[in-house]
């Protein structure tokens, strides 16, 4: 029997970047997941993340994300990054831009491989390097009627 490596789906699929966006609409969990499923994909790692009404010890109301117009292109430049550094078979993220309310979605991503853990490191990646590396800000409206931009 031939080492699980030969087969094909143990390698990265030829193009995996199946959805990069920047949207001033809501977005969709289900949209992401079906983006990156893979017949030959044993793990999809998912990261949702969430506006949550607390920062630095103060009540958060709403909050608002704006983006370089380069943003999009700097995201599908990091997703080429993790999938030439992982075993992608898919990958794809969202990031949502415009006033946003507490429980919305901000960002979702999703990345399949043939094994869980290399899901789990390369949607980590993923995620972290977008948040780092993509010029999206927020800014923050608090109750107390302060506000504070960050990553500007």
């Amino acid at each position: 029997m031939a080492p699980v490596t030969d087969h094909p789906g143990e390698q990265p699929a030829q193009d995996p970047i199946k959805l990069i966006a920047i949207r001033d609409t809501a977005l969709s969990v289900d949209e992401i997941l079906r983006a990156v499923g893979d017949d030959a994909a044993g793990g999809t790692a998912l990261f949702v993340g969430t506006v949550r009404n607390h920062d630095g010890g103060a009540d958060v109301d709403e909050l608002g994300y704006s983006c370089h117009p380069s943003a999009e292109d700097e995201m599908r430049r990091i997703a080429e990054k993790v999938a030439a550094d992982f075993p992608v078979r898919a990958l794809a993220a969202a990031h949502r831009v415009g006033d946003l309310r507490i429980g919305d979605l901000a960002v979702v991503a999703a990345v399949s491989c043939a094994h869980r853990g290399e899901a789990f490191e390369a949607c980590r990646r993923l995620v972290d390097e977008i948040k780092h590396g993509v010029p999206i800000w927020k800014h923050q409206r608090f109750s107390d009627g302060t506000e504070e931009w960050v990553g500007v």
